[in-house]
């Protein structure tokens, strides 16, 4: 279908060096392509769905979206609302979706939406839905804090008619199906910010070695050089659980807790070294002409995107749970 057939860790690799762009938004609209809205009709789709829609999403050709989260469903994937009502050999799909990356220029979706009336985790199903259809509405560009660069869209779908052959792999599969693409998502969006992590640091060490403050450089008080070692040391860290996991994902493992702490940590250790650096530039880190307020900003998305840093706890417990007792 054009890809190169490589493993999952070339798409890591390449998901590292793309956080060499000195933003979020570019790094994270291609992850939507490669890794968030692909991978389900990669691994279960039909060969005239992959010829249709992903051939040319790996050409460069159409734009993806991934269509899950809604207004009162975002890390709950269980509730959404959409529905796609079998009548015929066609879905009719009422509903709508939210926060959808590159939703105002796709040219497909990957829907999730409800497709009986079964319990939520297994009623679901992965749509491939052409977003040139009668009866879909972007109804707007949302105006975001930061990933300024990458459009989000609100999308309203009005008795949208997709033919059934459009479904990929079974009915009622789709809760399982987006379970797994949202492991691909979490580990790129890991590897997405390992390199901005580490510039941020180093362009801090740069500035305070050069900013004076009371007759001396910033970076000659043991504080800053002691906080500046300890998130160095951090983002080394993510960088060895994240090999481990992707490892461990080549070889057909089941992931799911160490993409979750891994995507739990990259969230958080992203908010400490934006926000520990710009301290350290003072006021002109609250100004938009620097790097690190930009980050500040971007990066803020990664407790928040393709499952809060709760819904990561709540996975990781689960998975505690499951451990025999001593």
């Amino acid at each position: 279908y054009g890809g190169m057939g490589l493993d999952f860790s070339y798409s890591i690799a390449v998901a590292e060096e793309l956080g060499n762009i000195r933003c979020g938004g570019v790094p994270m609209a291609i992850g939507v392509q490669a890794g968030m809205a692909t991978p389900a009709l990669t691994r279960f789709g039909s060969d005239e769905l992959k010829k249709q829609f992903l051939a040319p999403t790996i050409a460069g050709d159409f734009v993806a979206c991934l269509g899950v989260s809604e207004a009162g469903a975002g890390s709950d994937v269980a509730s959404i609302k959409t529905t796609a009502v079998r009548k015929g050999d066609e879905y009719v799909i009422n509903g709508g979706k939210m926060w959808t990356t590159s939703g105002c220029q796709a040219d497909w979706m990957c829907l999730l939406a409800n497709t009986s009336e079964g319990p939520p985790h297994r009623n679901k199903s992965l749509i491939c839905l052409p977003m040139n259809l009668p009866g879909i509405h972007v109804a707007k560009k949302i105006d975001k804090l930061g990933m300024r660069s990458s459009d989000t869209a609100q999308i309203f779908f009005e008795d949208v008619k997709v033919p059934r052959k459009n479904l990929i792999g079974e009915e009622g599969k789709g809760f399982t199906y987006q379970m797994l693409q949202f492991q691909e998502e979490r580990l790129w969006g890991v590897a997405t910010v390992l390199t901005p992590l580490e510039t941020i640091i180093e362009e801090t060490i740069d500035y305070a070695r050069q900013r004076t403050v009371f007759d001396r450089p910033v970076l000659h008080n043991q504080a800053v050089h002691f906080r500046l070692a300890e998130l160095a040391t951090e983002v080394e860290l993510l960088r060895s659980l994240l090999y481990r996991t992707v490892a461990l994902y080549v070889e057909g493992n089941d992931v799911t807790k160490f993409a979750s702490m891994a995507k739990l940590k990259a969230g958080r250790l992203a908010r400490e070294v934006t926000d520990s650096c710009l301290q350290f530039w003072g006021g002109m880190g609250f100004t938009s002409e620097v790097l690190v307020s930009r980050l500040y900003r971007d990066l803020r998305l990664m407790s928040i995107g393709g499952g809060t840093d709760e819904t990561m706890l709540s996975i990781i417990c689960k998975y505690m749970e499951t451990l025999p007792s001593k």
